[in-house]
């Protein structure tokens, strides 16, 4: 265990990490050789590790890994070992945990004896359940909040000297397991670390491998009361922030799929003039160019809404369509699921029959010729005839089933192709439908847009004249200055905000239109995808099955001969 490793009468509770790494090894780095040579070390033994070893490693078949006491100071690599399950690298140099992203199976991890300093890099593991990371240089507890199957922790033997982060331990409800100890908060003689980590958590079961005693986790939450009571209110609101944040997103998801996100507010409006320096410049003008603005945003936003309530009662019927297809699909596999389960059962139960017949036979006909009867004989020629007559019933009743399951996976396969064809054809109607009509608001958008314009070119002209026959320069912002005597300036910047804000409306219309078709198209293309890899994968069965059978019957003889064989031998 880790205490193993720990050198008896050492203040610091450290370990010399040179004393237990084999001195003769260069330090390195993880690569193909050593995962190869590792796996054959703790797999094999003897004899059969030499014989393996001629063959090539399947790597994808390693679920379990020992790379320990190998002056590892680097992790990689380990990608090409996606399946793994555990996996141990305690007892070696490595400083940072890197290149963990591509083990997502990964149940259990050992990074104990090592000189990490930060925990980091674990966010992908998620099916973690045991990890160590005793003895390493770890200052703080952090970066472990997407382990929601930790059961077993341990941080023992650190450098960790403050109790920040237990309290995210609480998100783990699956943690069991916890080991602090060895830490200098561990070490405090003001605080008492036990009682506080038994306190905090509360389906803790054992902390440094010792049960926690009902009385022990009482007396806790006593002392640490008001701490307990100020984590608690951090967690409700952490809780409710995170429902409000997952609320969020599957509302952001769903407008996505009705393809009119952002427009349920002004934001169709504030896109218009983002980038706009025409517009900008042109709003300079003062109050009324304001007001004209506000009214545009208030027409904008009128019709931004009626897009809106558009998609989403679209995609009520577009989902709504979609489920009925599924679940029509679904049922019209389970019904033939179960047809050609029927008569699997029923061919099985033939089967029994037959075999036990010719068993029966073939035991009294090798029993014969074990005894020196002659294979011409009367008797073992009636013999072989029913055995004959057997497997030709058998192998005619095996090519009825396979011609029976054939036929229904033929029935279904182009039952859900055609199915397929027409929910698409429906779908995309509907598709259509729903474009045509947000087109026609888009249309209402731009004839905003364009009087938007018209009226702006009033105003800055009204304002610009009205400067002009004052002469009063004052107040007009630099910007505008360069227009005052040049109608074609002022012009270029109405025609400049007006082909900013056209684009800015056609951009969202062309993204409803190619969002919407590439729904479909990916749909479809995803249904016939899984259509065709389920249509091979039940070919394949049928014939699999109908192979395995046959094998069974064929090779009935031999286990008869051996059977009689072993029973001579006994006798």
């Amino acid at each position: 265990m880790e205490n193993d490793y720990i050198k008896q009468g050492d203040d610091s509770n450290k370990p010399l990490l040179e004393e237990v790494i084999y001195p003769d090894i260069e330090p390195g780095i993880i690569n193909r050789i050593m995962i190869e040579n590792s796996f054959l070390q703790d797999a094999y033994r003897g004899e059969e590790r030499r014989l393996h070893k001629m063959e090539p490693v399947v790597l994808d078949q390693i679920t379990s890994i020992r790379l320990e006491f190998k002056n590892i100071l680097r992790i990689d690599h380990l990608w090409i070992i996606p399946n793994l399950t555990k996996l141990s690298l305690n007892c070696n140099k490595i400083e940072v945990i890197e290149n963990m992203e591509m083990l997502p199976a990964l149940t259990e991890l050992n990074l104990s004896f090592n000189y990490i300093e930060k925990i980091e890099n674990l966010e992908k593991l998620v099916n973690l359940e045991v990890l160590s990371l005793f003895n390493n240089r770890i200052e703080k507890i952090e970066n472990m909040d997407a382990l929601e199957k930790l059961v077993i922790l341990s941080l023992g033997c650190n450098l960790i000297n403050t109790v920040a982060g237990i309290e995210r331990f609480r998100f783990m409800t699956n943690l069991k397991v916890l080991n602090l100890e060895g830490n200098p908060v561990a070490k405090r003689t003001d605080f008492c670390l036990l009682l506080y980590v038994i306190a905090i958590l509360p389906k803790l079961n054992y902390y440094e491998y010792t049960f926690i005693k009902n009385e022990l986790r009482e007396e806790a939450c006593a002392l640490f009361y008001r701490e307990l009571r100020e984590v608690e209110d951090k967690q409700e609101q952490e809780i409710q922030s995170r429902e409000l944040e997952e609320l969020e997103q599957s509302e952001a998801k769903r407008l996505a799929s009705s393809f009119v996100e952002h427009l349920d507010g002004h934001q169709l409006f504030e896109s218009l003039w983002r980038g706009d320096e025409d517009g900008r410049i042109l709003m300079l003008v003062g109050q009324q160019a304001v007001e004209l603005a506000d009214e545009y945003d208030k027409d904008i936003f009128e019709l931004t809404q009626e897009i809106y309530k558009l998609g989403l009662e679209r995609f009520g019927e577009r989902d709504e369509e979609i489920q009925d297809f599924l679940n029509n699909l679904k049922e019209g596999q389970e019904e033939l699921q179960i047809m050609g389960q029927k008569g699997i059962e029923d061919f099985l139960q033939f089967k029994e029959t037959i075999f036990e017949e010719a068993r029966t036979t073939l035991r009294q006909l090798e029993y014969n010729t074990m005894h020196g009867e002659d294979e011409e004989s009367p008797e073992n020629l009636v013999l072989s005839d029913i055995v004959d007559k057997l497997n030709i019933q058998f192998e005619d009743a095996m090519n009825d089933l396979w011609q029976t399951l054939m036929t229904q996976e033929l029935y279904l396969h182009e039952a859900i192709e055609e199915s397929t064809t027409n929910f698409h054809r429906k779908i995309a109607e509907l598709m259509s439908k729903f474009v045509e009509q947000s087109q026609s608001f888009f249309v209402q958008l731009r004839e905003i847009s364009v009087h938007f314009s018209e009226n702006m070119t009033e105003i800055v002209t009204r304002f610009i004249s009205t400067k002009l026959a004052l002469q009063d320069f004052d107040d007009v912002p630099s910007d505008l200055r360069m227009c005052m005597e040049d109608r074609d300036a002022i012009l270029n910047l109405i025609a400049g905000m007006k082909d900013t804000h056209t684009l800015r409306i056609d951009e969202r219309e062309d993204r409803i239109a190619t969002r919407s078709k590439e729904f479909i198209d990916q749909m479809i293309d995803n249904l016939n995808s899984n259509e065709i890899e389920r249509h091979r994968s039940k070919i394949l069965e049928i014939n699999s099955f109908i192979e395995i059978l046959t094998e069974a019957m064929a090779l009935l003889p031999h286990d008869i001969r051996e059977e009689l064989a072993a029973e001579e031998y006994v006798v």
